[in-house]
Order: C-alpha cells, then structure tokens, then sequence
C-alpha cells in the first residue's frame, strides 16, 4: 500500500530560523499519533501538508498530489481540525458545520443533512442550536470536530483534540477517533502532547524534535521490549516477593510505584509464581507482559537531537 504521506528532504526557513530541517519520512495509512515539545516543527508540518505555507526546499506528496502543485486537490480530501477556535460569531452549532459544508462545495439540503448527521455522531443535543459562542471548551471542541469531517474527507488531521476536555469527554472523543478509522476505514495523523491519547488510538508513532522527524515507527513493535518480562503489582508491599524471585534465579528489579519486572520470564516462572506469591505472603494484583514506556521513547529521541545540536 503506498504511503498516506510522503515527504523528502523537507525544509522550511521562516527568514533565519529552521523550523522543519531535511525531513524525510513515509507516513502510512491508518492513525498517526504527532508527538513532540513545543516549537519541535509539528505546526510547520501540518501547514505544510496543508499547502498552506511554501517549502524552502525538497518535496511531499499527500494522498499521492504532490505539493505545492495540486495543493487544492489535497485539501479537498482533508478533513482538519485546528488546536485553537475558528467559530463564526452569531452562527449556530448546526449552522457553522453547515456553512463549511457548502464551502466544500455541497449543495444546500445536503450540506444541512450532513451537518445534522455529524453533529449526531458527537452526541450534539439540541446545544446545536445555541450560538458556538455561548459553547463551553467541550461543546466547541465537538463543533470543530464536525467540521472536519462534514465533507466526508480521506485525511483527517487533528491538532490537539481532547485539548480542555474532562475525563469522560475526553474518552467519549477518544472512542469516534477509533470509531472513524475502524469502522469508516478513515486515516487520521493527531497532533497531541497527550501520550495516553497515542496509546489508546493510534497504530503508529512520529516523534519530532528539533524540526526533524526523529522516530516512525508502529506503535505495537515500539511497546515490545528487547527481551520476553512481565509485570506484577500485588496488593501491600512488593519486597518480599522481589526476593523470592531473586532467590529463584530471575534477573528482577521493583519501582517507586512498586512494580516488579522480571526479565526473561518463562513457562517455568508462570508457573511458580503463584507459589513464590504465597511463600512471600502477598497477594498479586495484575500479571501483565512489561512494555516499553512510550513516554521513556518520546524523552530519548528529545535528548538525542538535543545532544546532536540539530
């Protein structure tokens, strides 16, 4: 399947200062968490794979159009949501999604159907009627996601979408974005500094830091650690087991959370450790393959280009 995204020694200077530096990459299809600090390159490149702003040098291609040259027949398969709001004062919620449907180019009563449909989809009551300024954070953040799919795009691109969200909107958010890309087949690249976000919804990771994509990779094969280890919580403290099993051969360390890792736990170890667990008088609360923290990731690849003076 070819790349959602291409980009070849992509760079971008506004006057003096670099903000993207030779960036190479094969973005695929599916989701995409963005991850990196700020003023790491990540708003400069969804300009640019927006054709909103010019290359200093180099190339892309999105959705197979390469840019700038059919930069208007890639906007018109992307569907973006901004990070900031971009509400039209005195328009309704229904109203807004409505006139940026026409403004794809869909007639009227179809423009009104799709936009009462979204609006469905992200649990928009009769709040759709009220003017979006009167909207709180969570109602305007549901209004700019409706927006960006009222024309039914091939890309959707999310900056910042569960931005000022409590817990329970923020999953409900979480569930249509792995809803659009399971069951409508939809690609989405969301641009987040939220790690738990990444985790929860996408299939790969890009890390930028220091305007280059430092890190693409799928997020299952980033999880995985270099060696087979599990993880155990228990219920009080953690020590006595650590020394059975320390006792027993296996290489095992517990931290400040009071998580124990074994490594190069096998069939022999699952089956003891019950055992092990009743010898130490402690009762296991979870048993859990370990992974790698995709927080530890995103914090090397941000010192590595630190150290490398990019």
């Amino acid at each position: 399947m070819a790349p959602l995204i291409e980009l070849q020694d992509v760079t971008k200077y506004y006057r003096k200062y670099c903000a993207l530096r030779n960036v190479t990459a094969a973005i695929p299809a599916g989701v995409t968490g963005l991850l990196g600090p700020n003023g790491a390159g990540k708003s400069t490149l969804i300009k640019v794979l927006l054709g909103l702003v010019k290359l200093s040098s180099g190339s892309a291609k999105v959705l197979g159009h390469s840019l700038p040259r059919e930069r208007f027949s890639i906007r018109s398969k992307i569907g973006f949501m901004p990070e900031d709001d971009c509400y039209f004062a005195g328009l309704s919620g229904v109203e807004s999604v409505r006139f940026l449907a026409r403004l794809s180019g869909i007639p009227s009563c179809e423009a009104l159907r799709r936009a009462h449909e979204i609006l469905d989809f992200c649990d928009m009551g009769q709040e759709r009627y009220r003017d979006v300024e009167t909207y709180s954070t969570g109602m305007r953040q549901k209004v700019k996601f409706a927006a960006s799919m009222v024309h039914d795009p091939v890309l959707l691109i999310l900056d910042e979408p569960t931005a000022g969200l409590d817990p329970e909107e923020r999953d409900r958010m979480l569930t249509r974005i792995k809803s659009l890309s399971h069951d409508a087949g939809k690609s989405i690249l969301i641009s987040t500094h939220i790690l738990p976000d990444v985790q929860a919804t996408c299939d790969h990771v890009a890390v930028m830091a220091e305007g280059q994509i430092r890190l693409l990779e799928r997020l299952d094969l980033l999880s995985r650690p270099s060696e087979p280890a599990m993880q155990l919580r228990t219920l009080g403290g953690s020590d006595a087991l650590l020394a059975v099993i320390q006792r027993a051969g296996y290489a095992a360390t517990v931290d400040e959370m009071g998580m124990v890792t074994v490594r190069a736990a096998d069939e022999r170890f699952l089956a003891r450790i019950w055992d092990w667990a009743r010898e130490a008088n402690v009762t296991l609360k979870s048993l859990t393959p370990a992974q790698n923290s995709l927080e530890q990731i995103f914090l090397a690849c941000v010192r590595e280009a630190s150290r490398a003076g990019i």
